[in-house]
């Protein structure tokens, strides 16, 4: 078979993809199965179908599968114990209420590191309208800022999903990974800031928006030291790990050899579930048998869908239209462009971030060598391009700005209006950021 033809072939397969969630609203993992069987069959030697799948599926769930665990016992306890809004009532003291939208941008941006983006904010929904009451701010900026702040480091860094998949794709230091994308998820999220207050300026404060809002009493609440610990400890383990790799590649330092176990990113994680787990007031087994249940059923369709993911991108790598795309594009100066665009494409036709960033690695991994993008410096900048482009555009095809809609009050012109918006214009500066730095790096 020509590579014209599969060429052809994984294009219908991702517009399939599209059509199947969006048009049809077929489950992300049903028509990610079915569409890979269709590419397999229609591209690949029958023999090698079935190993390819299994490849793919299982590959992808051995490199994300704990971390997408631990990460989500951490987050559910964060909520359960009260430990998120701890955080936040603690910035909210130190930057006072004539800053509550930058103290809910911070809240967002910190509880975001290890929370995905939904349920963090689910959590801290209630918070915001009392925010917005206490400050008199606009609920469609309370809401943007924070939406926007969870948003940010969701599609950049590690263990999201979408980054953590990728990274295993592109084979890219997860370490590293998170010491760039939390520097460049904070343009990001300031530029959603900016844009969302000049998108709402004008608009009142209106009690009906918040009618719903509580206060919380402090008096349950942990305190925000040890509230900080789950998210804080494991982020600082990996980066101080990642960075001692840089000056001592070998490992054959005493301070490599300490921090070789506590950096690796499955056990930085288990010390931050331990940091966690103490947040608990009744330590008995069975309250954290139930955090342990309800995490397991929010990262199981997560780990599917991403392994399914991982699955689809397999057989496009097997194709080999990756590579013979790259060897048409070697030579030009559009490298980071290239993944830029197609998770654009992807993430603004389907709807699923997770989905645009794996499928998207997919594709260009084969082509970095041809566009000279497969140094240590050029592998993480494409994960960052294709981080920024899974943030273009969210709107009703994707769950998440039904959450944003819905919890708070908001009706949907208005989140299309205001947060739609913040999301490609947040893209755009990330981007921006990533490309002004390939020219000093690459």
């Amino acid at each position: 078979m020509s590579i014209l033809l599969k060429s052809i072939l994984v294009l219908v397969s991702i517009l399939g993809i599209i059509v199947l969630t969006s048009k049809f609203k077929l489950k992300a993992f049903i028509a990610l199965f079915l569409v890979s069987l269709f590419l397999a069959f229609s591209t690949l030697p029958p023999e090698t179908v079935i190993a390819t799948i299994k490849e793919g599926f299982g590959s992808t769930m051995a490199s994300i599968g704990f971390l997408i665990i631990l990460g989500a016992i951490i987050g559910i306890t964060l909520d359960k114990t009260g430990g998120t809004l701890s955080i936040a009532r603690f910035i909210l003291s130190k930057t006072g209420d004539k800053r509550s939208t930058q103290a809910m941008g911070i809240t967002g941006f910190i509880t975001g590191l290890p929370i995905f983006c939904d349920s963090g904010f689910i959590i801290l929904s209630g918070l915001a309208k009392s925010f917005s009451a206490r400050s008199k701010v606009a609920m469609p900026f309370m809401a943007t800022v924070l939406a926007t702040s969870l948003y940010s480091v969701h599609c950049l860094i590690p263990p999201h999903p979408g980054a953590l998949a990728a990274a295993g794709v592109l084979k890219v230091n997860v370490g590293y990974l998170i010491i760039l994308g939390t520097l460049f998820a904070i343009p990001g999220a300031l530029s959603a800031y900016y844009w969302s207050k000049w998108m709402t300026k004008g608009k009142a404060y209106n009690h009906a928006e918040i009618e719903t809002g509580k206060e919380i009493g402090e008096e349950n609440l942990p305190s925000a030291f040890k509230s900080f610990l789950p998210v804080v400890v494991p982020l600082l383990l990996i980066t101080i790990r990642s960075l001692i790799n840089l000056a001592d590649k070998e490992g054959h330092s005493v301070i490599a050899r300490i921090f070789f176990f506590p950096g690796e990113p499955i056990i930085a994680l288990s010390i931050g579930v331990i940091l966690a787990l103490l947040l608990l007031k009744g330590k008995t087994m069975e309250a954290m048998n139930d955090l342990f249940s309800e995490a397991i059923e929010k990262a199981g369709p997560i780990l599917i869908v991403t392994a399914a993911g991982g699955m689809f991108g397999m057989v496009i790598k097997a194709t080999g239209t990756g590579q013979s795309l790259g060897t048409l594009l070697a030579g030009t100066s559009i490298g980071l462009v290239v993944p830029f665009v197609i998770a654009v494409i992807m993430k603004t036709a389907q709807g699923s971030s997770t989905v645009a960033i794996i499928t998207t690695a997919s594709f260009v991994a084969p082509m970095l060598s041809m566009l000279g993008l497969d140094t240590e410096w050029g592998k993480l900048l494409v994960m960052l391009s294709m981080g920024a482009g899974s943030m273009i555009v969210s709107h009703a095809n994707d769950s998440y700005f039904w959450v944003v809609s819905n919890f708070s009050d908001i009706d949907p012109d208005t989140t299309l209006k205001v947060y739609s918006s913040s999301t490609i214009v947040m893209g755009i500066v990330v981007f921006s950021c990533v490309w002004i730095t390939s020219l000093f790096v690459l």
